[in-house]
């Protein structure tokens, strides 16, 4: 068996694994392929002859997320239940709590054991281990969604990228591994296959098709969910971008991947897509050549992002409980804030001016239409986005938990630990360092319009968005 395969697997209860079907809880990572989860719960099921079910609890209010999320999110498991049927693998969506309704159905179905993906944050991190208590049969966490699992990354939080990269880069080859194939399930629940209601008649399965058409439409303009969507992007990237990447700080050049709403979602796997830029590189030859040279470089790049930035981020969130505080920022960053608590602010804005758009600066404006009409934004200007707020708010408090909020109800990426993250860097000076001291910010890293302009046409993205 395959070293990762074995050492992503961790038990979250002392349960004992009993006769009876493998159950296989979603959440985080909603695809059929390249998914260490259902790869160890199949290989569980075949070795004790036993049919292989997934699960998913579909939470309609799951830390606030708006209706082009749920959009987004059914879509993709509409697509995942004809793919897992494809592999004789029911899929149950079924609304309410992980924590009341994993348990009934383990019981109602007469599971033998259950495996669940992994997530850093708090509220999922709670629903685990409330179904851990409350199983009889064991259940065993996969994490699917990093490339090494978080745990295993480093054993504590990592202050920044240059304390975590030696220990990715050490252990990498390890787990950035092929992906066994998922084969049709040679077991079927036959009691399943006619009817599943019959099965839970307490907890009565819904149909993402039948919630798409009742309550949630996905704007035309926003990327198409599901898996295959995600793979066309990524080799479009791999093929017609990655050449340029290292303009991915202009938001005029088109230099990103654009594939966060599918690896948010867990509809495309980062280990896969390393695997692919790996392979694009390999395959380009050596860089004997200046435009050879340049991919690898961005290549390198890339995967800087990808993998180190990325895991960052996930272990930011699963040893900082504090992750969406200010309590959560390093010692340095709180005293430097707390110094500059009463400095006058150029202008103070409530949430609601901030959401409207309706500040003075003609860019951040544009960010924020950027991300209310299509529900992203840039990276290089979600920080500068995330910095005015401290500068426009009360305090620090205020400031964080108002960038929180608009980026968890706008943004397609949203409630995920890149943006927790990625907001603690910008107002909290995590995985940071100190700068010079200047009001409001103290030491906090600034950013400025002047500063934008030298690094990119402003005007022309103003006039791209607003227009």
């Amino acid at each position: 068996m395959n070293q990762s395969w074995v050492e992503r697997q961790r038990p979250l209860n002392q349960a004992p694994v009993r006769p009876g079907p493998v159950i296989c809880w979603l959440s985080r990572d909603l695809r059929a392929e390249d998914h260490w989860g259902l790869i160890s719960a199949q290989d569980a099921a075949i070795q004790r002859r036993v049919p292989l079910i997934a699960v998913f609890c579909w939470q309609p209010d799951h830390l606030n997320a708006p209706d082009h999320s749920q959009a987004f999110l059914l879509s993709g498991l509409a697509m995942l239940k004809e793919d897992l049927s494809a592999l004789n693998i029911p899929l149950i969506l079924i609304e309410g709590h992980p924590g009341l309704v994993i348990p009934s159905v383990a019981e109602q179905l007469g599971a033998g054991e259950v495996f669940c993906d992994f997530s850093p944050l708090r509220l999922p991190r709670q629903q685990r281990d409330a179904v851990a208590a409350s199983l009889s049969v064991r259940l065993t966490e996969v994490d699917t969604h990093n490339i090494i699992p978080c745990w295993l990354a480093y054993p504590k939080q990592a202050f920044g990228a240059h304390i975590l990269r030696p220990f990715i880069q050490r252990q990498l080859a390890a787990w950035l591994t092929p992906f066994p194939q998922m084969e049709r399930h040679p077991f079927t629940d036959e009691k399943l296959q006619t009817d599943e209601r019959l099965i839970l008649q307490d907890l009565p399965p819904l149909s993402p098709d039948q919630l798409l058409k009742q309550r949630y439409r996905l704007p035309r303009h926003f990327p198409r969910p599901g898996s295959r969507t995600a793979q066309a992007q990524l080799i479009q990237f791999v093929e017609k971008t990655l050449y340029r990447y290292d303009q991915r700080n202009d938001p005029n050049a088109d230099a990103c991947s654009a594939l966060s709403p599918w690896l948010h979602f867990g509809q495309l796997s980062a280990q896969r897509v390393a695997l692919t830029v790996r392979r694009s590189i390999n395959e380009a030859g050596d860089a004997d050549t200046p435009d050879q040279l340049m991919l690898q470089n961005n290549a390198a790049s890339f995967l800087e992002e990808l993998i180190v930035r990325r895991e960052l981020s996930d272990n930011f969130c699963f040893y900082q409980p504090d992750y969406d505080q200010v309590s959560g920022f390093p010692d340095w960053a709180r005293e430097t804030l707390n110094r500059h608590r009463e400095d006058p602010r150029p202008y103070l804005y409530h949430l609601e001016q901030l959401s409207a758009a309706e500040t003075e600066d003609p860019l951040w404006n544009a960010a924020q239409t950027d991300l209310r009409v299509n529900g992203r934004m840039h990276g290089y200007l979600r920080m500068y986005w995330a910095k005015k707020i401290l500068e426009w708010s009360f305090d620090p408090e205020s400031a964080l938990a108002a960038a929180i909020d608009l980026n968890d109800q706008l943004a397609l990426d949203g409630r995920d630990p890149n943006g927790y993250t990625g907001i603690a860097w910008s107002i909290g000076g995590v995985h940071d360092r100190a700068w010079g001291e200047r009001p409001i910010f103290g030491k906090i890293r600034y950013m400025s319009l002047a500063g934008c302009r030298r690094k990119f046409d402003v005007d022309l993205y103003i006039r791209t968005v607003m227009t």
